[in-house]
Order: C-alpha cells, then structure tokens, then sequence
C-alpha cells in the first residue's frame, strides 16, 4: 500500500434502550396529517423506533468505545476526535463540558477534537471526509469519528421524510491496514435547495457518484451495495433508482429494523451487513447520505483477511 492510503476500521453503533413498534408512538396518525403525510406504514417502511433516556454524551461514549474495541486501538493513540451532532446541546458556554465528557469517558484527553453539524443529517460522512484528509495529509495517523443524536421533542419524532430513532456510531479512519479501504470520496451541494422544504435530489447524487467512479475507476454497476439512509422506504428506493442504483444494490432492512437514527445510518448499515457476513472481500461498498441540497458519498474497498 502507498503511504497514503486511507483505511476504516471499527464500525459500530449503539441504539436507544427503548425500543417500541411505531403504532405506539402518540398521536402519530394525527402528526402525519399534519405534516401532509399519507399515513400508510407499509408504504414508508414504518417498524421499530428506538428512544433514549441517555444523554447525547453517554451514547457517543459508548459508540466510540465500541469503535476503538472493534479496531484494536488504544485510545491513548487516538490523534483526533471529529464530533457530529445535528444539534450540539447548549451553546458556547456548555460546548467545553461536552467534549470533554466524551473525551474523558472514551480516554481521549489528549486528542485534537473537531465539531460538525451543519450537514445535518450528513454529519457522519462530512466527519469521515475530514478525517480521510486529516489522514491523507499526514496530520494524523488515527482519528476517531463519532455521530450522536437523539430527539428532543416527542411530537417530532415523525418528519415527513423519516421516523426517527435515537442512537450513535462511530468509525476509526487511519493509516494503517484496516477493515476497508477508503477507495475515494465526494460531495455535491446545490445552496438553492437548502431548505428543508426542499426534496432530495438524484441529480447530486448522479454528480457524487461520477466523482467517484472516475477516482475509483470502476462503474456505478460495480459497487456490491449502497449503505444510504434510513428514510422512508418509498423515497429512499426511488431517489437512489433515480440516481442510477439498481433495486439489488440497495438495503432496506433496517428502516423498519431500526428507523433513521440521524447521520449514523450507513455506519450501522455497514456494522449489519458485515456482521451477517454479506460483506465480500475486495467488494465496494458505498456509504452515502443526502439531505436537501447536499449529498456525501464515501466508497469503500473491503480488503482481504
């Protein structure tokens, strides 16, 4: 391998303790009218929620420990810490508490950290971009991302796009051998369509996955399996056939599994389908999240063991 490639190792997520089936969420036909969402479980692929009574600290704790069992990695030797949060709590007076809290309870005191969240539900992979140039560059060796979330309002728990569950994931990226190999990675953004009103677009995801294949020097028809989000069933299935995708290269098992846990949804994608060992060596697996207005996508080489 050339000194700089990029690998991924440690995939792991945790999730709310609580988990209900999705008619027991309150008022859910009633929040559905008021969103203008045909209330058809079926359809959107509606299953299992899961809530948390555990801080956003406590799940990014035991996300990242998690992470650093999997990999191997003594958390002394982690160079930096890239936090994602769709809404890091409190302000700047809280935010020192916060991260330490984490690095504390991960033993991380002595690491570099960084904050993403204006990528919303695209955190993860915008931290696995900077991770991946924080390591391609030689700044770091190890660094360790995190994304945690969890709802704070009930009533919101439903959105039109997603029934959301509480959890967080967290993966190692280095430069030493690992699970995967970081083959490429890319970004698209339209600023016009920011706005939540706005829908997902193929046409980013058509501009991401060119990037990619170029730099890869594969075709879209090469990647084994797509790890998107866990959104409902009828949009996610159409945007990424939009997209280009085939109907065999996508994963829909955890929607109703797990609902859409944030931005941590193709880190467990990828956790579930490596451990039901549907993971082949050398295949590409393409992690990828979009929100309006943005999508990330980070293509992964399994290597051999």
């Amino acid at each position: 391998m050339s000194s700089s490639s990029v690998f991924l190792s440690g995939p792991q997520y945790v999730l709310g303790e609580i988990a209900s089936h999705h008619s027991e969420t309150p008022d859910l036909k009633a929040r559905a009218g008021e969103l203008g969402v045909p209330y058809a479980p079926e359809l959107w692929g509606w299953g299992h929620v899961h809530r948390s009574h555990k801080s956003l600290e406590d799940l990014a704790v035991e996300a990242g420990k998690a992470t650093l069992r999997a990999a191997g990695v003594d958390p002394s030797s982690v160079d930096a810490l890239v936090l994602c949060c769709t809404s890091f709590p409190g302000g700047p007076d809280s935010h020192g508490s916060f991260v330490r809290t984490i690095a504390e309870g991960l033993g991380t005191r002595e690491t570099d950290f960084l904050g993403i969240t204006l990528d919303r539900c695209t955190n993860l992979l915008a931290g696995l971009r900077v991770a991946e140039a924080f390591v391609a560059s030689g700044m770091h060796r190890r660094v360790l991302v995190v994304t945690t979330d969890r709802v704070t309002v009930e009533a919101e728990r439903l959105a039109k796009f997603a029934l959301f569950s509480d959890g967080a994931a967290g993966v190692l990226v280095s430069d030493t051998d690992g699970e995967y190999e970081i083959v490429a990675s890319a970004a698209a953004h339209e600023l016009k369509d920011l706005d939540w009103s706005n829908q997902i677009s193929p046409d980013l995801s058509r501009r991401v996955n060119t990037q990619l294949m170029k730099r890869a020097s594969i075709g879209i028809d090469e990647v084994d399996i797509l790890m998107h989000t866990n959104i409902f069933e009828a949009i996610i299935v159409m945007k990424e056939l939009q997209a280009g995708f085939t109907a065999a290269q996508l994963y829909t098992d955890n929607i109703a599994r797990v609902g859409h846990c944030f931005a941590a949804d193709p880190i467990i994608n990828l956790t579930d389908l490596a451990a039901a060992g549907r993971l082949r060596d050398n295949g590409h697996y393409l992690l990828a999240s979009s929100v309006p207005g943005v999508r990330y996508g980070v293509l992964l080489r399994k290597q051999t063991r």
